[in-house]
């Protein structure tokens, strides 16, 4: 493709320098370039592309894309006022406009959006579609997975990653969508047919500043959908508050969820145990027994939120029931770790106060024995949510060992003493080492007692300062478990 063509499709720029070289990629990661690239200059938290342009040259970029003159660089510069929003426009373009050639479900909200994603992608594959899903845990094209930086990817790797999807046959894809994706614009060009919202908590206020911003990014999701009547259709949590607010933001036909507030999809007569949960589904005038191997009431609301967007999707109510109760779990959601010892130890990745909230009262509805539970909160994030955390942490378990999470760049000892400051309890102790943390609360472990490990779910790493290091909950507990029995 040529650079003439590209530039073509903006609206209002600047052109320096002559030629028109043919693109054969666009990168804006200068260490991705090759011949033939076109460079996109974008300004991060931490570096400037900018910076990076002659470097970008020197490995072959043939153009670059920036929004301000570049002195020093020979080839063609087109300058634009937004090279993000330009990136968008031209990956979405340059890819062959992918996702108009798949039908794209979309999962935003604080809590659920991998679950949800998951649950979908097995009910679209019970039904022989062929599906793509990009979200926290990776990128996965049918059955091959891939690695991912992000829940959401910047646009330039998520068109990228469409185009692949369409070109192995990919008909369905389903997408976890950041707030921080939704206001950065990664996600412009992607044409949802679907949109999904799980619910709103406390989270990313380190970024929003405020809940009002954080929904107003969520909303865009459901603005985006259009302002004229399509066969687009928005799915609601209409039990949380904010979707008062988002039924407000899109035009499209809304199909809500609930369990306490009367609702287009419903679950009624709901029976959770230790293995497993129970429901009647209510959908539009039909009703169906649902048996499911997840467990909880959050569990429950992720399963309408998937049931109402394979429906949105033109899946029966019977197929809906049959995935369900296939489904043994998603890896690091509720997952048990059972090495043959007589108590109980589940790893979640319950990182917000919402979700502690929701596994730790799920437990005390089945537990025979006491609840301890390790949980830390991660650094350069919400600090406010610090205190919350331990505060229900100690609400709910017997015992709370509070630990550490991912610290990044924060000093560990700094992010446990802004978990303790102001706490009115005495059931938690303090233990920097998280691989500690889990020696100890499964070393004291009784019959029938359950250990909840929350905040790091399905990762395998551990970022401390700059160093980032091999560490996965699961392999750690069964280690544990192994010791204790020896």
């Amino acid at each position: 493709m040529k650079l003439q063509e590209l530039a073509n499709v903006l609206r209002g720029f600047e052109w320096k320098n002559e030629g028109n070289p043919t693109i054969h990629q666009i990168e804006m990661d200068s260490r991705e370039v090759q011949s033939g690239t076109l460079f996109f200059c974008v300004e991060g938290y931490t570096v400037d592309g900018h910076d990076y342009a002659a470097q970008a040259v020197e490995k072959g970029a043939v153009a670059i894309v920036a929004n301000r003159v570049l002195p020093s660089i020979d080839v063609p510069v087109i300058i634009v006022r937004d090279t993000k929003r330009a990136m968008a426009k031209l990956s979405t373009y340059f890819y062959g406009n992918p996702t108009s050639n798949m039908h794209l479900i979309g999962v935003t909200g604080t809590n659920g959006k991998t679950t949800v994603t998951h649950l979908l992608e097995q009910m679209m594959k019970d039904v022989k579609k062929k599906t793509g899903l990009i979200g926290t845990m990776y990128t996965k094209i049918g059955d091959v997975e891939l690695k991912t930086l992000n829940t959401t990817p910047e646009s330039i790797t998520l068109q990228k990653r469409f185009k692949e999807m369409v070109d192995a046959g990919v008909d369905t894809a389903l997408m976890e969508v950041s707030s921080h994706a939704l206001h950065l614009g990664r996600v412009r060009g992607c044409d949802f047919d679907v949109a999904v919202f799980t619910n709103l908590t406390p989270d990313h206020l380190n970024y929003h500043k405020t809940m009002e911003s954080y929904l107003y990014a969520k909303g865009l999701l459901f603005a985006q959908l259009g302002n004229s009547f399509s066969d687009k259709v928005a799915v609601i949590n209409v039990d949380d508050q904010a979707s008062e607010e988002l039924l407000k933001m899109t035009t499209v036909d809304v199909l809500t969820y609930g369990i306490k507030i009367k609702a287009d999809v419903m679950a009624k007569q709901i029976n959770i145990a230790a293995a497993g949960t129970t429901f009647i589904l209510e959908a539009m005038g039909e009703q169906i027994d649902i048996e499911m191997k997840l467990i909880g009431m959050f569990s429950v609301y992720n399963a309408l939120a998937a049931a109402s967007a394979a429906l949105a999707s033109g899946v029966s109510l019977k197929d809906i029931k049959d995935s369900l109760e296939r489904v043994e779990g998603v890896s690091g959601r509720f997952e048990s770790v059972d090495s043959g010892q007589d108590f109980t130890v589940i790893v979640d990745y319950a990182h917000t106060s919402d979700s502690l909230e929701n596994v730790l009262t799920t437990v005390k509805e089945f537990a025979k024995g006491s609840i301890s539970v390790v949980v830390g909160c991660g650094g350069d994030r919400d600090r406010s949510k610090r205190p919350v955390m331990a505060s229900i942490a100690t609400k709910y378990a017997d015992q709370a060992i509070l630990t550490s999470d991912n610290p990044r760049s924060e000093d560990p000892k700094q992010i446990l003493d802004d978990m303790v400051e102001g706490l009115d309890a005495e059931n938690y102790t303090v233990i920097l080492d998280r691989k500690e943390a889990i020696y100890q609360a499964i070393g004291e472990a009784k019959k029938d007692d359950i250990i909840v490990i929350a905040g790091k779910g399905h990762e395998t790493y551990q970022i401390l300062g700059s160093r980032t290091i091999h560490f996965d909950d699961r392999e750690v507990a069964r280690e544990a478990i192994k010791e204790e029995r020896l």
